[in-house]
């Protein structure tokens, strides 16, 4: 039986990593976490330097659906999260999570649909 190499996440992901996750700025993510510092809690080492955990990246998902994807103000997305439990927030991110990727698949399917008829 071959080997099969483990999936392994991270329990800790810098400023840098999740900045690419989201494809957004670093000053971005520092700028949620002073809007949103209810929710939004970072390690910060002896340096200074942030690194998140899964649950904050959670977060972060969220708070991007409704800003980014859905066009809410910073307001209007701290309205709609004072209004939810930290469950709810949670089981949220992981259903936008998912439909990213489903949205990412079919879009990759679609490409390779769109080469091969023209081919």
């Amino acid at each position: 039986m071959p080997y099969k190499k483990p999936n392994i996440e991270k329990i800790h992901y810098s400023i840098g990593d999740v900045a690419k996750m989201f494809d957004v700025k670093a000053s971005l993510l520092r700028y949620w976490e002073k809007e949103f510092y209810q929710y939004i809690k970072p390690f910060k080492n002896k340096k200074g330097n942030r690194y998140y955990t899964k649950n904050d990246i959670d977060i972060i998902t969220y708070i991007y659906y409704l800003v980014k994807e859905k066009g809410l103000t910073i307001e209007g997305a701290k309205k709609i999260l004072k209004q939810k439990n930290k469950d709810e927030i949670d089981t949220q991110a992981q259903v936008i999570t998912k439909l990213i990727d489903v949205k990412n698949e079919l879009l990759k399917i679609k490409a390779r649909l769109n080469e091969l008829n023209n081919e």
